[in-house]
């Protein structure tokens, strides 16, 4: 297959179109002619992910997170990002990102963390966008049965990737919990969204001292913080599958790299 067949396959999956005004997805370094045999799939551009890359032989990395997200005018090898893209385009290895356009797609990124941490049957949108009422930011869905939210707490931590800062939880251990909603990636921007969906909890990363804090004292649903990369890791399988189930000719791997910002907590 070519780069351009895979990226077509990925974007049917991902639209671009779908991306935030903000964001900076699609291909960032590669032929779109070149052939690709294998496919590498992790949440961050960094050089240890790199580094997996050639050493397993693959001829594309799929990032869930942009490399230059703010733009650049520079790729110079004088920086983390610079010296990573040298090495790729040195070694013929293309990359390419979706992000906001797989954190909205469906299934995406919430799909994949609801699956992980438990949750069954019809998945909906936290905030669906108004033209399409099947795609949106985060995913509200039911447990099998109704557990409470210390169980849910411990059931989640073991559907996600080990991280140094593990989960964090906020609320009542013994509180009841079936309906819950979770988002990929920093959820404070859904903490409203969440309070208005009637779940008994809610879960993402990356949340903050004072509106995390406000929010469960005025009575909102309960809180559990994680990691942002153990979020969004789970997505990986789903997207590799999409190359799997297309027929696209192809050999995908997940990157089992934990490059979380954290690297240990005392």
């Amino acid at each position: 297959m070519t780069l351009t067949e895979v990226i077509e396959v990925l974007e049917a999956a991902y639209p671009p179109a779908r991306a935030e005004s903000w964001d900076a997805v699609g291909l960032v370094c590669g032929d779109p002619a070149q052939r690709v045999h294998k496919v590498l799939f992790a949440v961050d551009p960094v050089a240890v992910v790199g580094e997996e890359a050639l050493d397993w032989g693959a001829d594309l990395i799929v990032t869930h997170h942009p490399l230059y997200l703010r733009g650049t005018t520079s790729v110079a090898a004088t920086t983390p990002k610079g010296r990573l893209i040298h090495r790729l385009i040195k070694h013929e290895v293309a990359l390419y990102t979706a992000h906001t356009n797989a954190d909205t797609a469906n299934p995406g990124v919430s799909d994949a963390l609801a699956r992980a941490v438990g949750l069954t049957g019809d998945l909906v949108p936290l905030q669906p966008f108004p033209d399409d009422p099947w795609r949106g930011l985060g995913r509200i869905g039911e447990l099998p049965e109704p557990m409470t939210l210390g169980e849910f707490a411990a059931q989640a931590a073991k559907g996600l990737p080990r991280t140094a800062g593990g989960l964090r939880v906020a609320g009542d251990l013994a509180r009841p919990v079936s309906r819950v909603a979770v988002s990929g990636g920093a959820g404070d921007s859904l903490l409203g969204a969440a309070r208005s969906a009637d779940v008994d909890v809610f879960l993402t990363a990356d949340l903050r001292h004072h509106p995390a804090g406000e929010f469960v004292e005025s009575g909102g649903p309960a809180l559990i913080d994680a990691a942002h990369w153990a979020t969004e890791w789970p997505w990986l399988d789903s997207a590799a599958s999409i190359l799997r189930l297309s027929g696209v000719t192809v050999e995908t791997r997940v990157s089992a790299t934990v490059t979380d910002a954290w690297t240990r907590g005392y």
